[in-house]
């Protein structure tokens, strides 16, 4: 009669346990969910850059209108089919960009956003604009002492 080498009895060691299946099946439901995590809608994704790459350079140039002392302004402008923006009062030796990053359609900024003041004060009024790329949408904004920041879709700047 052959014996086993583990020297358990008749019936082990065949097939897995419940704990291995367990396991491998929270493993399994990880990288499931790992990979849900991170793929992600490319025009959000696009949007969200355009919003924090903007949230920079006005802020930049906000802290140039302070350092300078000089009125300096933010405007969504129009060329051709797509949009742009300008930033006027800036001196020409500090030249920020004045469109997007990404292929077109480029991002709209919606609701007519008239230009944001941005400086030489330090205190400025609420200010806000809605960015908008195909479905997706969201706002950035300040309270006028705060910093831009991207702002949570039902937020508005705090008084």
């Amino acid at each position: 009669m052959l014996r086993r080498a583990h020297g358990f009895g008749r019936g082990f060691g065949r097939g897995f346990s419940l704990i291995e299946l367990l396991v491998v099946l929270m493993i399994v439901a990880i990288a499931t969910a790992g990979v849900g995590l991170a793929l992600r809608d490319p025009t959000q994704a696009q949007l969200d850059r355009e919003a924090e790459r903007l949230v920079a350079l006005l802020e930049s140039a906000r802290a140039e209108a302070r350092a300078a002392g000089l009125v300096v302004s933010w405007q969504p402008t129009a060329k051709s089919a797509d949009q742009h923006f300008s930033f006027q009062g800036l001196p020409a030796k500090l030249a920020l960009p004045s469109q997007w990053l990404g292929q077109p359609p480029a991002v709209e900024i919606e609701g007519g956003a008239n230009a944001l003041v941005l400086g030489p004060e330090p205190l400025l009024h609420k200010q806000s604009l809605r960015l908008r790329l195909g479905e997706a949408q969201l706002r950035i904004g300040s309270d006028g002492l705060q910093a831009f920041a991207v702002l949570a879709e039902d937020a508005q700047p705090t008084r």
